[in-house]
């Protein structure tokens, strides 16, 4: 009966998003318990104090990207775009371009994007974060980060991670810029 419950809310993930959830059914056939402890670690990222939801996003479609460029990174912008992250943003933020960013988006954006691939300014862009918001903003970013990537890691270590893809955003597809490919 679990497994038919959890089975129905994938489905339910699936049509609502238009994102395949192949990858959690296979999870789910060695038990209940393994869907359960992948989404208790995917929660960290609803812990988000000092930051904004859009700042957030930012740090989370930045973290996907590292390990993905084509569904999870998909999914991440549509949800962030739900959210009202506005397109003109999304679009920056995919493609890497800092400069048309507000100053807090981008540096939400530029500190995942360090984090994500250890860049050598994540010391200076740590110190930003921080003095714009604080500890809690920073270990926000950090979670945000971190629960990105556990999408990407579980689809590709299961066969389910997919090519590049450009990223359709409104009428637009982008080619993500800094990811894994």
């Amino acid at each position: 009966m679990l497994r038919r419950m959890i089975r129905s809310k994938l489905d339910q993930f699936e049509n609502e998003w238009d994102y395949s959830m192949d990858y959690m059914r296979e999870v789910l056939d060695v038990g209940p318990l393994a869907v359960k402890r992948f989404y208790d670690a995917a929660r960290l990222d609803t812990y988000a104090r000092g930051v904004s939801s859009h700042g957030v996003f930012a740090a989370k479609i930045r973290g996907v990207m590292a390990g993905d460029c084509g569904p999870c990174v998909q999914l991440v912008v549509d949800m962030a775009a739900r959210e009202g992250v506005p397109p003109a943003a999304l679009r920056a933020i995919v493609a890497g371009d800092w400069e048309p960013l507000p100053t807090d988006l981008a540096r939400c954006a530029r500190f995942a994007d360090a984090l994500a691939h250890r860049r050598p300014e994540l010391d200076d862009l740590r110190d930003q974060v921080r003095a714009s918001f604080g500890r809690a903003g920073l270990v926000t970013l950090a979670y945000a980060v971190m629960a990105a990537s556990l999408y990407p890691t579980l689809k590709y270590a299961l066969g389910h991670g997919q090519a590049c893809s450009k990223i359709r955003i409104g009428d637009l597809r982008i080619a993500p810029t800094g990811h894994a490919a």
